[in-house]
């Protein structure tokens, strides 16, 4: 939408009593009959026109607005007269304020115990970069390549001197969860290594967590690393343990740079015992699984440090020196800014992989610029500007809230909070909290930019009229069946970003702070729809599927681990409604059978007599699982539990 903060004109303003004395004289003027033709002008006379009697074309008839005050008046007074106020309130003072440039705090230093300090900062920083800013053509250019050169050491020491296949995720791990191995984990194997399997890890994975439920034996877990075992001599993780993530733990690597270390699968093992080091907790197993490994720090690869934070505060000192020292015109700064920004999070702050896919990154950047400068045109080319005579206050109130915006990954992932949907905000432990928080304060933001600046410069009907018909767009949209609503980060920006045309300091403040945030969305996850499926929405979260019955029971327990476990067959509601024509079985979250049948000798297995062991069932449909039911376990003892209500 194409909004100038600049305030309209007040010249042709016209008061709307001086319309009405108009609007009145002109009706009680005599009707003349159509069918006379003595006082009518002749063809070439030249008829009188409101402008030459010193009138605009305004006077022509009362506004809308007044004639729907004028019709409800009569019937409803007190709304009237209140809707009236309201819309005077809304259209704000006449004539409106003009805003003008900020003057520099730097340069006008109040009196301290009665002495008068005039250090003019910013004058003093205008005059020793005078030279420099004359010459900052050539400088901009030596600039930029040694920029480019630079980064392109630093991109080529954090990814590419390392086998592209040693790069491992966060969350990467050796099995998958529910029966995403296979009949008896064969799309895992194999389950031993004769060699160490070396690896790099990047930083900061201690923040990543299971946002869903996954089920370890009896116990669920969630909103925390799927660590199981490490808390034994050897130091023993279970095959579905993120590797990265006990590498922190085993202190064999740094959580802060990342690194390299080894990874030696074992195999079977029994037993994973949990623990807490390094700040990462893990749970225990106390059963048999096919898949374990342990981590050594020993590794052949040289470069292993994550490069983030030197990159960081490389790009940092380059944009300082753009905005203090060579201070190029407003747009080469806005496009600095954009373009620094954006390949540091493909790069280094929140790439979209290991190592970052350039190619998708680029496809991302060209719809990138063009949104970005419709934030120039509407927003930012009013605002920058304005700080052309202070250096030092335009570095501080867009950089230090652009690079903010850029690493909003970082500083907001320990908050209980990761998507903004209904399902989450309910589900997540203090994400309700976390949302009235962000509600409130960024409430607070608005209703200040609103009522303070946008208001008292009349350009608010204006906005009210913008935002209410994309808001009722928005409203439709999420009316669309079988699709919900999803507002993605990227998408608050291009929301808010308009309201930050005015110059003042906070909104320099806001709008290099939502830039940084648009980056970021952009650059790590694309332009994702808005609109997706409720299966979209839950990612690996349960299906809502129905669940078999267990026929073996605490009242008709298993004999022993020699006998046969039993369950329901398909009733044929469950067979027309969902489709079901088979049965998967995990016994110790491995996948032991999947077809048709109704029960499983346990015999083949040759499981432990000494540990528990936990049985989990789920329908299937052409091999195509749905939703487990939660565990029922038999103990050494003999003791047979029922699994609790509903799915794993």
């Amino acid at each position: 939408m194409a909004l100038d903060p600049i305030p309209p004109s007040n010249a042709n303003e016209v008061r709307e009593d001086t319309s009405e004395s108009v609007s009145s004289t002109s009706s009680s003027a005599p009707l003349q009959d159509s069918k006379k033709t003595d006082n009518m002008p002749a063809d070439n006379m030249e008829l009188p026109t409101l402008e030459s009697r010193g009138l605009t074309s305004d006077y022509r008839r009362p506004s809308i607005r007044r004639r729907a005050l004028s019709a409800g008046a009569s019937r409803f007074p007190k709304s009237a007269r209140l809707l009236n106020k309201s819309w005077l309130w809304i259209t704000g003072p006449s004539p409106p304020v003009n805003l003008h440039n900020p003057s520099p705090w730097l340069d006008s230093t109040p009196p301290i115990q009665g002495h008068s300090l005039h250090p003019k900062l910013e004058s003093k920083v205008l005059a020793l970069t005078r030279l420099i800013h004359r010459r900052n053509v050539w400088l901009l250019v030596i600039l930029g390549m040694a920029y480019i050169i630079s980064l392109s050491f630093l991109v080529r020491a954090n990814w590419y001197l390392v086998p592209t296949d040693a790069f491992t995720g966060c969350t990467d791990s050796f099995w998958s969860p529910g029966n995403g191995c296979g009949m008896n984990g064969e799309n895992c194997s194999p389950f031993t290594s004769d060699t160490p399997y070396q690896f790099r890890c990047p930083a900061a994975c201690d923040t990543v967590q299971l946002l869903n439920i996954r089920a370890v034996g009896d116990r669920e877990v969630v909103y925390q690393p799927l660590m199981v075992g490490g808390g034994d001599d050897l130091q023993t993780y279970r095959g579905d343990s993120w590797v990265c993530l006990a590498a922190i733990q085993t202190g064999a690597i740094s959580n802060d740079k990342g690194g390299c270390a080894s990874v030696q699968l074992i195999g079977e093992f029994t037993s994973f015992i949990g623990t807490v080091a390094h700040g990462i907790s893990s749970v225990s197993f106390n059963s048999t699984f096919p898949l374990g490994y342990r981590i050594s720090p020993s590794t052949s690869f040289t470069s292993c440090t994550d490069l983030r934070s030197p990159a960081l505060a490389f790009n940092i000192i380059i944009t300082i020196l753009l905005f203090v020292v060579l201070r190029p015109k407003p747009i080469v700064l806005f496009w600095a800014m954009v373009c620094i920004g954006y390949w540091h999070i493909i790069f280094f702050s929140d790439p979209a992989g290991t190592p970052p896919p350039i190619s998708n990154a680029f496809g991302t950047f060209l719809p990138t610029l063009f949104i970005v400068y419709a934030f120039w045109l509407h927003a930012f080319s009013h605002v920058l500007p304005a700080f052309d005579a202070m250096p030092i206050e335009r570095a501080i109130w867009y950089l230090v809230p652009f690079w903010c915006g850029t690493l909003i990954n970082v500083i907001t992932a320990r908050l209980p909070l990761d998507r903004l949907t209904i399902t989450d905000i309910r589900q997540q432990p203090g994400a309700l909290v976390t949302i009235l928080v962000i509600i409130t304060v960024v409430g607070a933001i608005v209703l200040h930019q609103v009522v303070w600046v946008i208001r008292k410069t009349g350009w608010l009907p204006r906005y009210l009229m913008y935002y209410a018909i994309g808001g009722a767009v928005l409203l439709v949209l999420s009316q669309l069946p079988g699709l919900e609503l999803r507002i993605h980060h990227y998408f608050y920006p291009i929301l808010l970003i308009p309201g930050t045309a005015f110059p003042t300091r906070l909104s320099a403040v806001y709008q290099s702070l939502l830039l940084g945030i648009f980056l970021d969305g952009a650059a790590r996850w694309g332009f994702a729809s808005i609109l997706q499926t409720a299966a979209e929405l839950a990612r690996d979260a349960p299906l809502r599927s129905s669940l078999p019955i267990f026929l073996t029971n605490a009242t008709n327990p298993l004999a022993n681990l020699d006998a046969s476990i039993v369950w329901e067959s398909i009733s044929a509601a469950n067979t027309t409604r969902e489709g079901w024509n088979g049965f998967s079985l995990l016994v110790d979250d491995v996948e032991r059978y999947s077809g048709v049948a109704t029960n499983f000798s346990l015999v083949a297995l040759n499981l432990v007599a000494t540990v528990p062991h936990f049985f989990r069932l789920a329908y299937q449909n052409n091999g195509v699982s749905g939703d487990y039911t939660r565990a029922a376990t038999f103990y050494p003892n003999g003791t047979f539990t029922d699994p609790l209500p509903g799915p794993s």
